[in-house]
């Protein structure tokens, strides 16, 4: 295995996604814009944000070979266009795409970049980029930066030495920068021809996730576990599980068997786990024209892939329902309910996976190429992160949700700026602790949304609760499970946030974004909503049917439904929450008050399944997790949390919850 040149030739045109549609259709015609480097004030304003969805759409996603090189960017909205047609990047002749601040923000899915990559993009620029698409994106080949000055360079033909792109990178990423790609690197790992660093920390005061990150590196001799690491470290950390999803599976397995061959075995199939979660109800919201592009029977090729890879690798598959429509359960709750311990580092193919940082574990996100290399070698490439520690002291509201805090961070500028890219969100305090591992849960989950690299909170009495409840461990083997797993008073973070909880109320996330947040009570004018929407990981867990549930049951009693003008839909993120809405019976009270209850699938938070908008003017509230433009629909969606969301079902606009008493909710 070779390195690649020492000196990088970018020749083809750069492509400035830009605010403006009509800047982007210049370009797609062939005009290359001036751009001032030397004063960026003078130029027009880049896009910021731009997600993943916006770059390949969910149904995009369907393909897994070089088709996707005619989609980049297809979803982009700039204002209220999206300008980007299908073949249109590739036809230009790009080879550089420059945007704003926090690109690649949102899914894990390694389809954005290979798109980019198939339709020649070579180099991606923008202010900030996050942490899993980057991450993708040096896996694959791709190369990044911040520098706005190879702009420049490129336009004059110049060279540049290919050690730009690997500025201020850790000595492992260097190295596959330089090999081309993770696979190239890790080929060259098994000649033995890389360096890898030894992790010779001195001791120090740890986060929690420090300790975590320090039992699952590999050291210098291949064995598991370092005494100490610190932010910056750099190596490869033995999993404890990876766990991917039909989106992911097959594109792992198609690379897996090129690359290793038709007959090779995985590393582990034990520590493996497949998951059946998306897809269940596309064929309920799929459009006619999608299905003119034969997008319906790609997306049953996914599941028929990742059923027979798992057949021959003996791999565990969650699966479809044989008895009924939709499947056992999402992945990373799945995980969280069923299989993560305190202390362990799990790896899933899918942003959310912070979601099982609420049982104390670190557990993060990975793409495609990371997930077929971790079938090889049971580890995974990681830098130890910094981290945030978020304390939230005081006693929260009756009517205030772990999804309230959560999108108050995201609000703060700490998150808005890219600040906290990267990095473990450590979540402490009173508030905190008050929580359920449920409600936590949804903290750590939406991490994601805040582009760090996952969040956690400390293993404590509730842990305990939850594996002996949930899990049916005795309460000695769970509080044995949960010993040790604390930062040490003296540990270090990157930054501090400190929030009251008694000073927070019932938060919505305007649409566009889950960082446009604001109280519900700061809304100008009443909001009428026409579809309600309850489920997904984040919002499809034992506590947030219990929201549900109590807030249709307050209706009853006073003689309310669901408005005739909304639409409300519970779907279950598992089916250990479906079990547990029977035993409770409320399953019953959402049909009495007229919601529309789904069986377990991501649905309609990736324009999947029933509760998707169809019309750009209708007005969605959603306990889902975000809210970018096209990714549920054409609509205008809020996120809110499931007090929220069940009240304003009831209500026919977005009101908050006010418990226990007889009056009206209030209006926004």
């Amino acid at each position: 295995m070779q390195k690649r040149p020492s000196q990088v030739s970018l020749q083809g045109r750069i492509l400035f996604l830009t605010e403006d549609p009509q800047l982007i259709r210049r370009q797609l015609a062939g005009e290359d814009l001036p751009w001032d480097t030397r004063n960026p004030q003078n130029n027009p304003k880049l896009r910021d944000d731009i997600s993943t969805d916006e770059i390949t759409p969910a149904h995009i996603c369907f393909f897994f070979d070089e088709t996707l090189g005619e989609f980049p960017y297809t979803g982009l909205k700039c204002g209220k266009e999206v300008p980007i047609g299908r073949g249109d990047v590739r036809k230009g002749g790009f080879v550089a795409a420059v945007s704003g601040k926090r690109r690649g923000k949102g899914s894990s899915r390694e389809q954005s970049p290979y798109a980019e990559l198939c339709a020649g993009i070579k180099l991606v620029i923008a202010e900030n980029i996050e942490r899993i698409y980057k991450q993708n994106c040096q896996n694959l080949g791709v190369l990044t930066s911040t520098d706005f000055s190879l702009i420049d360079k490129i336009r004059a033909g110049e060279e540049i030495p290919l050690s730009e792109f690997a500025k201020g990178e850790d000595d492992i990423t260097r190295q596959v920068i330089e090999y081309g790609g993770l696979f190239p690197f890790n080929v060259a790992r098994m000649q033995k021809k890389v360096f890898l660093p030894a992790i010779a920390t001195a001791k120090r005061p740890m986060t929690l996730s420090e300790k975590i990150f320090a039992r699952h590196m590999m050291n210098e001799k291949g064995e598991v576990g370092v005494s100490f690491v610190k932010p910056g470290d750099t190596g490869f950390a033995r999993t404890d599980l990876r766990f991917s999803h039909e989106y992911v599976t097959p594109m792992a397995a198609i690379f897996f068997e090129h690359f290793m061959g038709k007959e090779a075995r995985v590393n582990d199939p034990a520590g493996i786990i497949f998951f059946r979660d998306h897809l269940t109800f596309l064929d309920e919201v799929i459009s006619e024209e999608k299905k003119k592009m034969g997008l319906l029977d790609l997306a049953g090729q996914l599941k028929l892939k990742q059923e027979d890879f798992s057949r021959k690798q003996g791999i565990r598959l969650h699966g479809e329902l044989t008895d009924r429509k939709g499947s056992e359960g999402i992945c990373h709750s799945v995980i969280t309910e069923s299989y993560a311990l305190p202390g362990q580092l799990n790896v899933g193919s899918d942003s959310h996976t912070p979601h099982v940082g609420a049982v104390g574990c670190v557990a993060f996100g990975i793409g495609t190429t990371d997930v077929f290399n971790s079938w090889i070698t049971k580890d995974i490439r990681v830098k130890v992160p910094e981290s945030v520690k978020v304390v939230i002291r005081g006693k929260r509201k009756p009517n205030v949700t772990a999804k309230d805090f959560i999108l108050l961070l995201l609000s703060m500028e700490y998150v808005r700026s890219g600040k906290a890219l990267a990095k473990v969100m450590e979540y402490s305090g009173e508030a905190i602790e008050e929580l359920s591992v449920d409600e936590r849960a949804t903290m750590t989950n939406m991490a994601a949304e805040i582009g760090g690299f996952t969040g956690i909170v400390a293993p404590d009495v509730k842990t305990v609760q939850f594996l002996v409840e949930r899990r049916g461990m005795s309460r000695a083997d769970a509080e044995k499970f949960c010993e040790g797993f604390y930062s040490d008073a003296q540990a270090e973070y990157a930054h501090v946030i400190e929030l009251n909880a008694d000073e927070i109320g019932p938060m919505v996330a305007t649409p566009g974004d889950p960082g446009n947040g604001k109280y519900v009570r700061e809304l100008n004018t009443p909001v009428p909503v026409e579809i309600a929407y309850g489920g997904t990981c984040t919002a499809g867990k034992n506590a947030d049917m219990d929201m549900y549930a109590e807030v249709l049951s307050a209706a009853l009693n006073q003689g309310k439904k669901v408005a005739e003008s909304c639409k409300f839909y519970i779907q279950f993120g598992s089916q250990a929450t479906r079990e547990y809405c029977i035993s409770k019976g409320y399953l019953e009270i959402f049909r009495r008050a007229g919601a529309t209850v789904i069986e377990p699938s991501c649905g309609a938070c990736i324009n999947a399944g029933p509760g998707v908008s169809t019309r750009p003017d209708q007005i969605v509230i959603s306990a889902q997790n975000r809210n970018f433009p096209g990714r549920s629909g054409p609509g205008q969606m809020y996120l809110a949390s499931p007090y929220t969301v069940a009240a304003s079902a009831v209500a026919g606009y977005i009101v908050e919850y006010e418990p226990q008493t007889t009056r009206e909710p209030v209006l926004a």
